[in-house]
């Protein structure tokens, strides 16, 4: 008998008709055979109205409570639906994430799964049990309750099927598959059969939103098989991710997607001495901002500009600490901008294919876009460009890769 851990979002157990629908893919997927284990997030909406409340009594809600507080939406979802599978004729059994001794750092809000020992839930499958576990949360080494950040139910599933040793996760969303790029800004966006672990990687960290990084993380460092499916139409295959193989190879590029998500920092005529970039960006890295891609421009009169971008949710923050600290070490102007767009190219195949960044630079000069900042990886190309070229940039990369056609 296989192991399947299936897990459903929010949207997914949005409302009880919803609910009944996932007892349904449940149900069938135990009917067929299999050891079925369900990982639920809370209802749509819920966590932020709990913590809109949390708020209104607090200003700065104490962590630890607030952790409380929140899990309380998974425990409503995993108690319905156990309902609905007993009223159905099913075995069913819910469990919060300490009994299914899901074990985290005490980060609160932002806790990592250190260990799970699952001998309970398997003694729960091997009777005959639907096993139903509340995603997102876990417990510390003080015993208190702990949860995992947003998205954090994806990576309960996929690290239960981890300790489960379990033959596939399927992580059911409210879109059918990962494809080629978004299908809201492409009509011609294309599902994927089958994606990788590190293509899939690269795709979540600059803007995918299909799977939360943190679980794909855990699905290569396990090699747990990953389907995304969606609940509303379970009849159709999604997309496998998986371990790199050689037919994935065929493609030389998977996927092209963007974000509006970052804003741009320019330091102008920084003193060229060591340890000045140090002091720059240990500065920024002390109040907990993530820098992504840096690029330094030398002047005919010795000194550099320094530009960078940050997640524009921190810009304010981080602009104001470059204006410090670019006082405090005799650089001069600094500006800033939010109105650019990320946008990159991801594929296995360009480990082995020479021209990808010929294609793309060429594809975004055709039509006026110019290239601010570039990045790269060894199976990625990102770009920063005018915000307003988005949509043209992304169609256009689409179809210089071919990836418009089978």
């Amino acid at each position: 008998m296989a192991i399947i851990v299936k897990k459903f979002g929010g949207t997914s157990v949005g409302d009880l008709d919803r609910i009944r629908n996932v007892a349904r893919i449940v149900s069938k997927a135990h009917d067929a055979g299999n050891k079925v284990v369900v990982v639920l997030s809370a209802m749509s909406g819920v966590t932020d109205k709990l913590l809109q409340m949390a708020h209104e009594i607090s200003e700065a809600p104490d962590k630890r409570e607030l952790d409380v507080l929140l899990t309380t939406g998974e425990q409503t979802t995993i108690a319905l639906l156990a309902m609905t599978l007993k009223d159905l004729g099913y075995n069913a059994r819910s469990i919060l994430g300490f009994q299914a001794d899901v074990r985290t750092t005490n980060a609160f809000g932002s806790a990592r799964i250190k260990s799970i020992k699952a001998d309970w839930i398997q003694k729960l499958l091997d009777t005959g049990n639907i096993v139903v576990v509340a995603g997102f949360q876990g417990w510390d080494e003080e015993d208190n309750i702990t949860t995992l950040g947003r998205g954090g139910s994806d990576t309960s599933a996929v690290a239960l099927a981890a300790a489960l040793n379990a033959d596939r996760c399927d992580i059911y969303t409210d879109v059918d598959g990962i494809y080629t790029t978004d299908p809201n800004m492409c009509p011609k966006a294309r599902k994927l059969k089958a994606i990788s672990y590190d293509e899939m990687l690269e795709m979540a960290s600059i803007g995918a939103k299909v799977l939360q990084i943190r679980s794909v993380e855990f699905a290569k460092k396990y090699n747990v098989p990953v389907q995304v499916r969606s609940s509303f139409h379970p009849e159709e295959e999604g997309t496998m991710v998986l371990q790199e193989s050689a037919d994935m190879e065929c493609l030389v590029v998977s996927g092209v997607t963007y974000s509006k998500k970052d804003a741009r920092i320019t330091i102008k005529e920084v003193p060229d001495h060591p340890g000045v970039a140090a002091k720059i960006f240990s500065a920024i890295a002390a109040v907990g901002i993530s820098v992504d891609m840096i690029i330094q421009n030398t002047r005919e009169s010795g000194n550099t500009d320094l530009t960078f971008t940050v997640d524009r949710g921190d810009f304010k923050e981080a602009l104001s600490i470059a204006e410090k600290t670019g006082r405090e070490i005799g650089a001069g102007n600094v500006v800033g901008d939010t109105n650019i767009a990320k946008v990159s190219v991801t594929g296995v195949g360009m480990r082995s294919h020479q021209g990808v960044a010929s294609t793309m630079f060429t594809a975004l000069s055709k039509n006026g876009i110019n290239i601010l900042m570039i990045s790269t990886s060894e199976i990625r190309i990102s770009c920063i460009i005018e915000e307003k070229y988005t949509e043209l940039a992304v169609r256009e990369l689409h179809s210089a890769f071919g990836l418009d056609t089978e």
